[in-house]
């Protein structure tokens, strides 16, 4: 029996200065293989298919006596469109929303942030590589799947946002006032009929921007390892419904910042993250729920790292998405 791709994720690396948060891309059908909660996998959209998305990642932040006032809280929302232009290619756009909320006496950013664009080839191995063809069935659904995914920011948002006193933060900026760019591949594999493992290996580059107040930056690269294990556990066929527990790991590594072509202290460094969450299907919908702390950090600076990766409490994710 010939079957579509029942719920389909986003994905992108959405990034923002020093608190990146990033999308996963995933399918599943009732017996079907499972998705991440946010790193990528490798189901594209079906053909003449259309994908509305929205996420929020909220990230909590350790205080500390030294950094008052400390950065408080980041809460980065984003609203997704993705179409499935053939069985094997699929593109999106993102606009995201962010918040960088400081305790009293900080200062607190909000507003539109530049928009990105992305592009997803997927493909799979069955004696010999092939695009991703029309339809699978669920045997086909149980061989290795790859894609291969690019894209990045447009700067269409302030790069120049001046806080309440008229200065201009970059971390708290809301563009970063020249496109950046990602590349990123990404398997997915069907281990049992029920244990689905994901993997993504990606990196994203920018630019030097010279703000109006003559401070020029280029923020540090960033590469991603991610991987993830999905259990197909409660299934209700007549109500189309699905719940599903993941367990996903991030290895994320930041390079160091550049302030006037001078690499900056207090950024930079490497992290392990480990989120548990829940994926739930419903019809044609999806919605995820996951809780991601840092396991591991290696910063370059850690004593002046205040609000920065890897100094989270935690971050709690959720996305929703409908496919129509």
């Amino acid at each position: 029996m010939k079957i579509a791709a029942a719920s389909v994720l986003s994905l992108l690396s959405l990034p923002a200065f020093a608190h990146h948060g990033i999308a996963g891309v995933g399918a599943a059908s009732l017996n079907g293989p499972g998705a991440p909660i946010e790193s990528a996998t490798s189901t594209v959209l079906p053909e003449g298919k259309a994908l509305a998305y929205f996420k929020v990642d909220d990230a909590r932040y350790k205080t500390y006596d030294w950094a008052a006032p400390n950065a408080k809280y980041a809460r980065y929302t984003m609203l997704g469109l993705g179409y499935g232009v053939t069985s094997w290619f699929s593109a999106y756009a993102f606009v995201p929303y962010h918040e960088k909320i400081d305790e009293t006496g900080g200062l607190n950013s909000r507003g539109v942030a530049d928009m990105s664009v992305m592009g997803q080839v997927g493909f799979k191995y069955d004696d010999g590589f092939k695009l991703v063809p029309d339809n699978e069935s669920l045997d086909d659904l149980e061989d290795w799947h790859f894609s291969v995914f690019a894209g990045g920011t447009l700067p269409t948002g302030d790069a120049n946002h001046r806080l309440d006193d008229g200065t201009i933060d970059p971390g708290k900026s809301l563009g970063f006032g020249e496109p950046s760019y990602s590349l990123g591949i990404s398997m997915s594999k069907m281990l049992t009929d029920r244990l689905t493992l994901n993997m993504e290996a990606s990196t994203l580059r920018f630019r030097d921007y010279t703000y109006d107040d003559g401070q020029s930056v280029r923020f540090g690269a960033e590469n991603r390892f991610n991987t993830a294990l999905s259990y197909r556990g409660w299934t209700l066929p007549e109500k189309r419904f699905r719940l599903d527990p993941v367990i996903e790991l991030q290895y994320l590594s930041l390079g160091r910042d550049k302030e006037n072509g001078v690499p900056a202290d207090g950024t930079g460094g490497q992290m392990v993250y480990a989120m548990p969450g829940v994926r739930a299907y419903w019809q044609n919908m999806s919605f995820a729920l996951g809780v991601k702390k840092p396991v591991w950090t290696r910063l370059n600076e850690r004593g002046q790292q205040q609000g920065a990766e890897g100094k989270e409490k935690y971050r709690l994710i959720f996305s929703a998405s409908l496919l129509f």
